[in-house]
């Protein structure tokens, strides 16, 4: 285990990061939400499915 290796490459990754615009933010946190609220959809969908076959 080279250390000195390891910490040069994370502190090359943490010069290279920057933090997103108000812009950037905004849309990854739209897309995010979308995609939760589909995933729950989804599951909603399915266990609405499910409840109507074992219902009979």
């Amino acid at each position: 285990m080279d250390v000195p290796l390891e910490l040069s490459a994370y502190t090359r990754v943490l010069r290279l990061a920057s933090t997103p615009s108000w812009e950037e933010f905004s849309q990854i946190s739209k897309i995010a939400g979308a995609g939760i609220l589909l995933i729950g959809l989804l599951g909603f969908l399915i266990f609405l499915v499910m409840e109507g076959l074992t219902g009979f």
